[in-house]
């Protein structure tokens, strides 16, 4: 039995995250379709949380743990996957900065962006989630696309300034978390930087079939999604 098992939703960039990140660090894991599975009685006496990605692995105090970059830094720590995570702590503590900001900031504008389009639900208090008028939701949407140029735009210019990925000449993890968020753009078309298109290429040349293969279904879904709105 592998160690690590996997509960994922294979339309989600998040899910996209610890699935893309276990075949780049080549670990023994399996994999459960956890779609409509996630509210069962047996889901919730592991994961009172219902989120996924959820990851079932020996040793941990509850026997699950979930958020992808969560998982990803368990992982790195547990088997000393240091091209993915370095442990000097500068270097660790800028991977660190990076990704709370893309999950922080960058990602919660992304949500708003593209969740309607998807047909994902927005999270409570949001505009989207409110019984405000369709004119008022489009117009946070708007807000939302209009406010990414700036997170898109400091991870560049801070975080790469000049190195093809956040960790240098290797992925990192934070890449591997920006990468999978910006798969969704392509729902609503969003006009990335040039730098943000040659990057996910490199993302993907770099990682192969270890990224290839999860964005696939991303983006299968959201072909699928396109082609129903025609």
């Amino acid at each position: 039995m592998s160690a690590i098992k996997l509960h994922v939703i294979k339309p989600s960039v998040n899910n996209m995250t610890a699935r893309v990140f276990v075949r780049a660090a080549r670990l023994d894991f399996t994999e459960d379709d956890a779609y409509g599975k996630t509210r069962s009685p047996e889901f919730l006496a592991k994961n009172p949380a219902h989120l996924t990605p959820m990851m079932e692995g020996d040793g941990l105090p509850k026997g699950v743990m979930f958020e992808s970059c969560a998982i990803m830094q368990y992982l790195c720590n547990h088997h000393h996957l240091h091209h993915f995570y370095p442990t000097a702590p500068a270097e660790r503590a800028m991977i660190d900065s990076a990704m709370f900001y893309i999950v922080g900031t960058l990602y919660p504008y992304l949500a708003r962006a593209t969740y309607p389009a998807l047909g994902f639900p927005l999270y409570a208090g949001e505009v989207g989630a409110s019984e405000a008028e369709p004119h008022a939701k489009e117009a946070a949407q708007k807000a939302a696309v209009a406010a990414l140029a700036e997170p898109l735009d400091v991870l560049h210019k801070f975080f790469m300034s000049g190195k093809t990925f956040i960790g240098g000449d290797h992925p990192s993890i934070a890449d591997i978390r920006l990468g999978c968020s910006l798969e969704f753009l392509a729902m609503i078309d969003y006009a990335l930087p040039a730098w943000a298109s040659h990057y996910l290429k490199e993302m993907e040349t770099r990682l192969g079939a270890a990224y290839s293969e999860p964005a696939a279904d991303v983006r299968g879904y959201i072909g699928w999604v396109k082609s129903n709105k025609k």
